[in-house]
C-alpha cells in the first residue's frame, strides 16, 4: 500500500467497502499488478477473515491455496476475488454479503 495510507480495518462487513476502494484507487493509478500483489493477498487475506468471523467458518488451505468455508459448506475465495477486484470485476464487499447470506 502507498506509503502514509491509513487504512482503518476492524474486521466488520461495513470495513470490506474501504478495502474495494482502496483497490479501485490503486487500479486507477494503474500500478503493474506484480507490484501490488502482496497487497492484494493480504487484502484478500483480510476479507476472508472478515467473512469466517461474520459466519463462523474457517480457513481451508491445500497445494497452496486458501478458501474460506462457511458453516453450510460453501466455499469461498477471497484472495482471488481481490484479485478480480484489481482488474475491476469483483468486491469483496459483495464476497462478503453473499458468504454470509443464507444460502
Amino acid at each position: 500500500m502507498r506509503e502514509g495510507a491509513r487504512l482503518r480495518l476492524d474486521y466488520s462487513a461495513q470495513s470490506l467497502w474501504r478495502v474495494d476502494r482502496v483497490i479501485d484507487g490503486i487500479r486507477g493509478e494503474e500500478a503493474p499488478y506484480a507490484a501490488v500483489e502482496p497487497m492484494l493477498r493480504g487484502l484478500g487475506a483480510y476479507a476472508g477473515e472478515v467473512i469466517v468471523r461474520q459466519s463462523g467458518g474457517e480457513w481451508w488451505a491445500s497445494g497452496g491455496d486458501h478458501w474460506v468455508r462457511t458453516p453450510d459448506g460453501r466455499l469461498w475465495d477471497p484472495i482471488e476475488e481481490a484479485r478480480r477486484c484489481f482488474a475491476g470485476d469483483g468486491s469483496l464487499r459483495l464476497l462478503c454479503r453473499d458468504a454470509t447470506a443464507a444460502p
